[in-house]
């Protein structure tokens, strides 16, 4: 068990190291994607484009430039250049409500595709089957900033339910957080519950016509005791996989949409606009957040898997 631990650990290193170089040299190949110009302003000077060069150290090589960015990210004295700020400070700041959106939304799109998927291979082939098949279809296809556009006008404008937007903290009033998340919920886990509840559905199918769900039938369980016992906790081991991935990529970021369209001011706004200003240093401390938050978590479940199942140990 521990030289597999070793190799999860080590290989996780190595993606976050590459993951990183990956993403700072395709900002330093963008076209006008130099902060010195940026820096600098459109009538600026060669001289003074240079001065700004060698203050920044963008007049260094590549990989010295990106070992003293991330130097700077990990001992949070980074700051954007095109916008001035703190990037660790200002990185905390939206995470809480990146962090409330990402838990509320992930546990309520978990147990929504649980109980849809389940109902939907309960009832396959049936008129239950096919309304759920539908919504679901309707709910992967619709985009969330058009979802999110459409409740805010008829729940929140027009209804006058649900605030119209914005973020508050759940130390501050726990009343007015709930609130103001129900909707951001609700419009995140939409495609979630839409895509897993259709992998759950087949997953149990398939799982119905495995041997020991036949010899648990033989044995005179209940089709209760065998649907949750054996067919549904099996089926169940792909969903959680795929939930805790999507969990870390909507904490680093991945709900920029949502996050836009409600102004909760998360990680994933900041980084949208740090995406439209060229911003790089913003970027890339947020894409090292989802990496580490996604590579954490899938090793995570790697370790989990290997523990639950020795066969695993061998890979």
């Amino acid at each position: 068990m521990t030289p597999f631990v070793i190799r999860r650990l080590l290989s996780m290193v190595a993606v976050l190291f590459a993951i990183s170089v990956l993403t700072f040299l395709l900002f330093e190949a963008i076209p006008n994607g130099d902060p010195a110009l940026r820096l600098a302003g459109r009538l600026a000077t060669a001289d003074q484009i240079h001065q700004i060069r060698v203050k920044y150290g963008f007049d260094k090589p590549l990989y010295v430039q990106y070992a003293r960015t991330m130097k700077n990210i990990f001992t949070g004295t980074a700051y954007s250049y095109t916008q001035g700020f703190n990037v660790l400070d200002e990185i905390k700041a939206g995470l809480p409500a990146t962090l409330s959106l990402a838990l509320g939304a992930g546990f309520f799109w978990l147990i929504a595709s649980i109980v849809v998927g389940t109902l939907a291979a309960i009832r396959a082939g049936r008129y239950t089957d096919r309304v759920l098949t539908v919504l679901a279809m309707v709910g992967v296809s619709f985009p969330p900033f058009f979802l999110g556009a459409v409740l805010i006008y008829f729940l929140g404008y027009k209804a006058n339910i649900f605030p119209l937007g914005g973020y508050v903290k759940l130390t501050s009033n726990p009343a007015q957080w709930f609130t103001h998340m129900i909707l951001p919920w609700f419009t995140l886990s939409v495609l979630f519950i839409g895509f897993y509840s259709r992998v759950l559905r087949s997953t149990i199918l398939e799982t119905q016509s495995e041997d020991y769900v036949r010899t648990a039938r033989a044995k005179g369980l209940s089709g209760r005791q065998v649907l949750l016992r054996h067919i549904l906790r099996n089926s169940l081991i792909p969903i959680i996989a795929l939930w805790g991935l999507d969990l870390a990529q909507v904490i680093g970021g991945g709900a920029i949409l949502t996050e836009s369209v409600y102004n909760l001011h998360g990680v994933g706004q900041l980084a949208a606009d740090s995406i439209g200003k060229l911003d790089i240093v913003p970027i890339l401390a947020i894409v090292l957040l989802t990496a580490f938050a996604v590579v954490i978590l899938a090793a995570i479940v790697d370790i989990l898997y290997a523990f639950l199942d020795p066969r695993i140990r061998l890979s």
